[in-house]
């Protein structure tokens, strides 16, 4: 289990300019218009996306309707983990139902720039593209049962934490400082990638 290293908020956003799983290039320019961005690194297998894919589908539709931009990213090492291939992702993609790009950073530099580390690791810019929120979906949690087990009975993913978040931005309110940081797998580093 991995924590978000938490970008200093009021940080610029990286620019990123990667492979849609439709086969075009999306770029943080994309989003110039945007009142909000969202941006989430997550994967295909992590349980813990696996845990929060169902309500972001949901959000993203409902925040979608009201000019935020959202978008995915998976960085993951697809050699070592081939559930996280490219050709995986599109199949992802259509089986959760995400109305968002999901991008594949198959160099690991687009990670880096955002120092990202975990999946799921959410970051919130605004307008600007300045960072207002850094944090966890919700407060809900899978389990480890055993190696390669997971249960997530005990608590429904919903995305309070980041709809709290995108409700401040939308009203023109400061976004609550005081944010706890994302958990999930360690994003799976290529042999000399690896953050330090």
């Amino acid at each position: 289990m991995t924590a978000s290293t938490m970008m200093e908020l009021g940080t610029q956003a990286p620019f990123f300019e990667l492979k849609n799983t439709d086969n075009t290039l999306t770029s943080l320019n994309d989003f110039a218009d945007n009142k909000a961005l969202v941006v989430l690194f997550i994967c295909n297998h992590c349980p813990y996306v696996i845990h929060i894919a169902p309500a972001l589908a949901k959000l993203a539709v409902e925040y979608q309707d009201k000019g935020v931009a959202f978008v995915a990213i998976n960085s993951n090492d697809t050699d070592t983990y081939p559930a996280d291939s490219f050709e995986n992702m599109v199949k992802e993609k259509a089986a959760r139902g995400y109305t968002f790009p999901y991008l594949f950073d198959e160099t690991q530099s687009v990670a880096k720039a955002f120092d990202a580390v975990c999946t799921p690791d959410i970051f919130v810019f605004d307008a600007q593209k300045k960072l207002v929120y850094r944090g966890q979906f919700d407060s809900s949690r899978v389990r480890r049962i055993s190696s390669g087990n997971y249960d997530s009975s005990q608590s429904a993913a919903t995305g309070e934490d980041l709809k709290v978040a995108l409700e401040a931005l939308l009203q023109g309110q400061s976004v609550d400082e005081n944010q706890i940081a994302s958990i999930g797998c360690n994003i799976k580093w290529k042999q000399g990638n690896e953050p330090t």
